[in-house]
């Protein structure tokens, strides 16, 4: 049996709290719950629930990926991506709101489109902080927020999903550590 101080070959894993991604995926689901309950049909029309699934999945799959990272990379990086593709599917979805309306999507130029980002680069903002924007009486506002809100919840992901695969191409997977470790475990005992 291995002495208590050996290595492990379980990575810290879970923390999906303090993951950005994850911050702007919980501040997009409450909104998006928010959004579709005031500005779409409740009945008739599936978009409510295909959009709050959507970021409900966008969330979720950050938090199981996370979960997940101590025993497969290959996990983790898939699930990673799901959440990524669902909020890929959100933001058409917040397009098609604004499209079949009418209603301009901000160009990024547009002054509440820099407030906007101004807003997304603060660390620990929170429902709160947008929620003036995504509750607004307005349509093309509470849109356009969300819209905002859902494109940098997805380019983090893609950020995240880069830097997972660079991890994975440093450390390997779970069975090289586990060779990794049991080499050490070995070496140890045989010195």
């Amino acid at each position: 049996m291995p002495p208590d101080d050996s290595p492990g070959f379980l990575p810290p894993h879970g923390g999906y709290e303090k993951l950005l991604s994850y911050q702007k995926a919980l501040i997009v689901f409450d909104g998006t719950v928010f959004f579709t309950r005031k500005w779409l049909p409740k009945y008739g029309d599936r978009t409510v629930d295909q959009m709050v699934q959507a970021a409900r999945s966008g969330k979720q799959n950050i938090v199981e990926g996370s979960e997940a990272s101590g025993t497969s990379k290959e996990m983790e990086i898939n699930l990673t991506n799901a959440a990524r593709h669902s909020q890929g599917e959100l933001k058409e979805d917040y397009q098609d709101f604004l499209r079949t309306r009418g209603l301009l999507e901000w160009p990024a130029a547009h002054r509440y489109a820099r407030r906007l980002r101004e807003l997304n680069r603060l660390p620990g903002t929170t429902y709160a902080d947008f929620q003036k924007g995504i509750e607004s009486e307005e349509p093309e506002i509470a849109a356009n927020v969300m819209l905002g809100l859902v494109k940098v919840a997805h380019y983090l992901l893609g950020r995240q999903i880069k830097a997972l695969e660079q991890v994975f191409l440093k450390e390997g997977g779970m069975r090289e550590r586990m060779t990794r470790t049991r080499l050490a475990v070995r070496a140890r005992s045989k010195g």
